[in-house]
């Protein structure tokens, strides 16, 4: 399938700023089953822009501009074709072994109630008829779950809520996954949603011994298909964050993103 992206992301500022750093994983990897045809990254003021890879493996723009700033627009776009992979990552950049994954922060940590929960629902026998059983679970629980900005909550606190989004599921799925004994991380990307004008998208990988790494969406019960797009992979959206970032000047920030992720006609 081939994907065609078209990402703005605009910064308002109230008062002009004297200097913006921030941390762009704007920008896919190459895997077996994702093949970047074409990307750019464009912005419409004087900056200077760096490339690296991070310690995860992900591909990082570094971008500096000097002030005064009262405005900013990045423009990420391109074109990925990507093949059915039933959720595996074949061929991605691994720099980190599994049991590193094994590691909870502050937004994965289960707690005993979440811990039972995923035990109870996994069952036993073989590990990837588990993790589909957990996955499915969370998305029977919470079928409505939105795709909006981060609120910055932990699972714990998104499940006491009863009212999750995108990231918080993946969130609790690796929670889960975690009180299960095994490696999980998170992923941010994109999803082909079929309407033209789809939000930036979260979901979550575990290893699976024999497999290696197979992805979960618990907001739509599935593995990631064709029409999903790996940006970046972190312990949670804190580490694979599309777009972080520090200021320095006075006032408030505005921030609107227009996302569209199109399957183009005559594709792979």
């Amino acid at each position: 399938m081939r994907l065609a992206i078209d990402h703005q992301t605009r910064y308002r500022f109230s008062e002009p700023q004297q200097r913006l750093v921030q941390t762009l994983r704007l920008t896919p990897g190459d895997t077996h089953d994702q093949t970047v045809v074409d990307w750019r990254i464009d912005v419409d003021c004087d900056v200077r822009l760096r490339d690296s890879i991070d310690g995860f493996g992900n591909r990082v723009t570094m971008l500096y501009a000097e002030g005064p700033i009262d405005r900013i627009e990045l423009t990420v776009a391109g074109q990925v074709l990507t093949t059915e992979a039933d959720g595996l990552v074949r061929g991605s950049n691994e720099l980190l072994p599994p049991p590193m994954f094994r590691r909870t922060t502050a937004r994965t940590t289960p707690d005993a109630m979440l811990a039972e929960w995923a035990r109870d629902t996994a069952g036993s026998g073989e590990v990837l008829a588990q993790l589909h059983r957990w996955n499915g679970a969370l998305c029977q629980r919470f079928p409505e779950a939105a795709d909006r900005p981060d609120r910055g909550a932990t699972a714990v606190e998104a499940l006491e809520g009863g009212d999750p989004d995108c990231r918080d599921l993946a969130h609790i799925f690796i929670a889960g996954v975690s009180a299960l004994g095994l490696p999980a991380r998170y992923v941010s990307g994109y999803r082909n949603c079929g309407e033209g004008t789809c939000p930036p998208h979260g979901w979550a990988e575990a290893w699976v011994e024999g497999l290696g790494w197979v992805g979960f969406d618990p907001s739509a019960g599935i593995s990631p298909d064709a029409n999903y797009v790996r940006m970046a992979t972190a312990l949670d959206f804190n580490g694979a964050a599309p777009i972080v970032g520090i200021r320095q000047g006075e006032g408030v920030e505005e921030l609107s993103v227009e996302l569209q992720v199109e399957r183009m006609n005559g594709d792979a």
